[in-house]
Parts: C-alpha cells; sequence; structure tokens
C-alpha cells in the first residue's frame, strides 16, 4: 500500500500509441521471438515524490492465427515521468498497440514550506 503524506493528490493520465507495425513490416508485425518496445511518457507537472503508475491496453490489433501474448507495464518512474514496455514472443504478430495510463501521487502546495 502506498500512503501520502500531503493532502494535495494529482491525478495525471494519457493515451499513447506505442507502434503501428502494420503498415511498415516493422517487428512486433513481422518478427519471431522476445521483442519489447519502449515510450517514454513525462508528465504534465512533476510530483513531490514518484507516484503511482497503472498502464493498461486501451487497443490492440493482433493476428488471430497466432498465439496472442503480451505484457505492458510502466518502468522507470520518477517525479518527471515513466517508460511505458511492451513486449511480446514467440510467433505473435502485433499489428498495432495503444496505450492508457494514469498516475496518482503528492503535488506540492502552495503552503509547502522549503527550508534550505
Amino acid at each position: 500500500m502506498r500512503r501520502f503524506r500531503g493532502h494535495i493528490i494529482g491525478v495525471d493520465r494519457g493515451s499513447i500509441m506505442m507502434f503501428s507495425d502494420f503498415e511498415d513490416g516493422g517487428a512486433m508485425w513481422t518478427g519471431q521471438g522476445p521483442r519489447e518496445l519502449r515510450r517514454v511518457v513525462e508528465f504534465e507537472s512533476a510530483y513531490q515524490s514518484s507516484p503511482v503508475v497503472h498502464v493498461s491496453l486501451s487497443m490492440w490489433d493482433v493476428d488471430h492465427g497466432h498465439n496472442m501474448r503480451a505484457d505492458i507495464s510502466a518502468e522507470m518512474i520518477n517525479p518527471e515521468g515513466f517508460v511505458i514496455v511492451f513486449r511480446t514472443w514467440g510467433d505473435t504478430r502485433v499489428a498495432r498497440v495503444r496505450a492508457d495510463w494514469m498516475a496518482i501521487g503528492e503535488q506540492a502546495s502552495d503552503e509547502d514550506w522549503e527550508i534550505d
């Protein structure tokens, strides 16, 4: 469980097209074996500390003739942003993926004191 000490909680969210490999014959559509793609996300404003981040698939276009395998996660989470990582493996053919994300964490307040 994550407990926030501040009374101002910020929520940021977004949607990002991870890739569209069927159009240009990219690795997710034509490749075999382990494949990975990363996209950097920057928050609208920085959090006081690393927020809690949730990532999900909001669109997944796959070839029905192969096994459907996918892993999506958030890595390298920090107060300014994070990285969305999409992975697949085996004979899976993924045409395109869109990911939605939400971050929740402490935000600075005008009433915060900074002591140097």
